[in-house]
């Protein structure tokens, strides 16, 4: 359906341009993110997760394709290039589907190979570990508690 391709544009569109506001729009109040890093997200928490990649995000750029969608359902690839925390260079490639509810998405699922995320965003660690479920789950916290700091500062996620 034209409408939820156009939602979907929209939606990474302003991502492009770092605009957390303008992709908290094309989001249901009760949607459900999911990807390897941060888990699942509902609500609000996902909508604060957005806000802090875009804030975060100085050098970050974003691609995208393969918009298809049906009244139900959505799907996209999309790339994202940025420099981690740690100072390296990571290219992500994410294959995302979604799911629409009164004109929004309600369900967002991004998938992407954690350990080629570690790999690059960790260095010799990703590499040597990036794998183990040990590695992962530390990767998970991380992201989750960043994310909680986050939100701590600020009260319209709370």
């Amino acid at each position: 359906m034209q409408e939820n391709q156009q939602l979907i544009r929209n939606f990474y569109t302003a991502f492009q341009q770092r605009d957390h506001e303008g992709m908290i729009t094309c989001y249901h109040p009760e949607v459900h993110f999911s990807d390897p890093a941060f888990g699942d997200l509902h609500g609000k928490r996902a909508m604060a997760m957005w806000h802090m990649l875009c804030e975060r995000g100085k050098d970050l750029q974003v691609s995208f394709r393969d918009v298809v969608a049906t009244q139900s359902s959505g799907q996209a690839h999309w790339e994202a290039v940025y420099t981690f925390s740690t100072g390296h260079k990571v290219h992500n490639k994410i294959d995302a589907n979604f799911a629409f509810q009164d004109g929004l998405i309600v369900r967002h699922a991004d998938q992407f190979d954690l350990w080629r995320w570690t790999r690059m965003a960790l260095g010799i660690p990703g590499v040597l570990a990036g794998w183990t479920p040990m590695l992962q789950k530390k990767v998970r916290e991380t992201a989750v508690s960043g994310l909680d700091k986050f939100i701590a500062n600020h009260p319209e996620y709370q």
